[in-house]
């Protein structure tokens, strides 16, 4: 299975675009986004060409293609628009062999680990900044952000196939890798 991850969109058409033509390129079987889709929340600095509407329209152009969580910013007047569902806080999956708890990470972080079993993934967004750690005996992994990238980070994303994990820039250069 092939999935692509992103995360902290934040309503910038120009980076949405991006990422949808990493996708036409990189073909994955699902797009998992982990949430703060439209808006940029207050604590954010408004993002590149912000256009709310536009970037519903082309998520909704892919529904059949998207998983999502919802992010703090997620509300349910961005599910009156958008026609896949959003507002599930969490998604277990299990690909290849891997649990993976997938989160928007406002709630489920580090520091507020979800009950994980030895050996399971947290994969979460909500801090704009690539991860690639080990908590204990679980791995966190984040995608960065598509939109608002921060701590030095540039706008990013996350393929997972046969085993491994890459971080992506909207580019396509990957810049870090993991193979479990």
């Amino acid at each position: 299975m092939k999935l692509m991850i992103a995360s902290d969109l934040h309503g910038s058409i120009a980076c949405v675009e991006q990422l949808m033509k990493r996708m036409d390129e990189e073909q994955p079987e699902k797009l998992l986004l982990l949430g703060d889709l439209l808006y940029h929340g207050p604590r954010n600095a408004l993002p590149m060409q912000y256009d709310t509407a536009g970037v519903a329209q082309l998520l909704n152009e892919r529904r059949e293609s998207l998983l999502c969580v919802r992010g703090n910013c997620d509300t349910e007047v961005d599910q009156m628009v958008l026609t896949f569902p959003i507002l599930s806080d969490t998604c277990l999956l299990h690909v290849d062999g891997l649990t993976v708890f997938a989160t928007h990470g406002h709630r489920f972080h580090r520091n507020a680990m979800p009950p994980l079993s030895p050996g399971e993934i947290l994969l979460h967004g909500h801090t704009h900044i690539p991860e690639n750690s080990v908590c204990g005996e679980n791995r966190i992994l984040n995608p960065g952000s598509v939109s608002i990238p921060k701590g030095g980070s540039k706008n990013s994303y996350m393929v997972y196939e046969d085993g491994a994990f890459l971080w992506k820039t909207l580019d396509g250069s990957v810049f870090d890798t993991l193979s479990l």
